[in-house]
């Protein structure tokens, strides 16, 4: 449900589309685009051998398949792109904004650019969007004190008698700090994406050749008792200290960064702070849940989060009465 939403909202934003929920289960043109995110998500997760032991080129079929998915892919986003190209009315999507740049810049502004950069945000913005939302929501589960004290603080920010907004988010800190907690403990990319030494150089005390990749390990980072008190334990109210914020690096660091970790976090922020709002949380049983790390590029909950929701009463009036 919740890689669902990330995907609608991230496509309707590059491109104004919506291939998953009411009203598009039977489309034939979302069946096919769902299919190729679920086969590109199990790829991207099953990572290449190869890439570190170069010999398993001649008994791997990873890149010929990565080959073929990549021919689908590109398929799939030219098409989205000469749709808009021949729209009469051009509308206020990612792809429409890069057009226009295409038509002052056609040098740079190839549509092999403009593929790129819709790729890397459909990539990027979904499956990470969603696991984050997944462990925050799982957390707060398992913590009920802090999912009450998210809620009164948006109750008492935001109000009864209307929804979150994205403008309300700056003034929600608990909430996130709720989400930069979820981030230290499980980083949707703990192993963030590896870079080459450009040049000779020292690491840690450590000789890195040219050409050596280097793997930055987030989740050892974020657990690292020198740095963090009680690193393992769920507690939110850690980055009310100053400073704490600076030691968190789920999108990386520096030039090489995540560029798109503000949309990221502000699609993370206002979706809970949504879901908060409007559902009373419980868990199935008495036990709390199973927080074991699955495996993948990303990192999933081993065992999906099941949970039971319904409308508070406050939320389900306001929707009767906006009726």
């Amino acid at each position: 449900m919740l890689s669902d939403l990330t995907f609608n909202n991230v496509i309707r934003m590059v491109a104004g589309k919506r291939y998953y929920g009411d009203g598009v289960e039977d489309d034939p043109e979302a069946k096919r685009v769902r299919q190729l995110i679920a086969d590109l998500v199990s790829l991207a997760g099953s990572g290449n051998a190869a890439d570190y032991l170069p010999l398993l080129r001649w008994v791997s079929d990873y890149e010929t398949r990565v080959k073929k998915l990549s021919a689908r892919m590109d398929e799939f986003l030219q098409g989205l792109v000469d749709e808009k190209r021949r729209a009469k009315e051009k509308g206020n999507t990612m792809v429409d904004h890069l057009l226009s740049l295409q038509d002052s810049q056609p040098d740079y502004f190839t549509d092999r650019i403009i593929k790129g950069n819709m790729v890397s945000l459909i990539l990027a913005g979904t499956d990470t969007s969603a696991v984050t939302m997944e462990w925050a929501l799982a957390n707060l589960l398992n913590h009920p004190e802090v999912l009450n004290k998210a809620r009164d603080e948006i109750d008492r920010k935001v109000g009864l008698d209307r929804l979150v907004d994205e403008s309300d988010i700056s003034n929600l800190p608990y909430l996130q700090n709720i989400v930069s907690e979820t981030m230290r403990l499980y980083p949707a990319v703990p192993m963030l994406l590896p870079h080459v030494a450009s040049e000779d150089c020292k690491v840690g005390g450590y000789d890195m050749p040219r050409g050596t990749i280097l793997l930055t390990n987030a989740w050892a980072i974020h657990r690292d008792p020198q740095l963090w008190d009680d690193p393992t334990s769920f507690k939110p109210e850690r980055f009310e200290k100053e400073g704490e914020a600076h030691k968190l690096m789920p999108f990386g660091l520096g030039r090489r960064a995540c560029p798109g970790s503000g949309l990221a976090q502000r699609l993370v922020n206002l979706t809970l702070a949504s879901l908060i709002q409007c559902l009373e949380w419980e868990r199935i049983g008495g036990e709390k849940l199973d927080m074991s790390e699955g495996h993948g590029g990303t990192m999933p909950k081993a065992k999906p989060l099941v949970a039971m929701c319904r409308a508070r009463d406050s939320v389900a009036k306001f929707f009767h009465e906006a009726a």
